[in-house]
């Protein structure tokens, strides 16, 4: 508990200047990943972690997030030229 104590007594700041960002790891089925894969070689304008960033935001958006950076990504990939492959 004392423990507990002390961690919340910690003052936290950040560094507006730059975007948060997180590292995140997961697991996916080798179909999804070689899916994933093929897009991004066969589109130069997208890497992995704009692919991800893309889909989390389609998928927040359309479940009802309201928040304006998620929004923000979600309408600027909307405007993102890429071929269908």
């Amino acid at each position: 508990m004392n423990q507990i104590n002390q961690e919340s007594n910690i003052e936290v700041k950040f560094d507006n200047s730059f975007p948060s960002k997180v590292s995140l790891e997961t697991e996916l089925s080798e179909s999804l990943y070689e899916t994933m894969k093929d897009f991004v070689l066969h589109n130069p304008t997208w890497d992995q972690y704009k692919l991800i960033n893309s889909a989390l935001a389609t998928f927040l958006v359309q479940n009802g997030c309201t928040d304006s950076s998620v929004s923000e990504i979600y309408i600027n990939q909307l405007f993102t030229p890429s071929k269908s492959f």
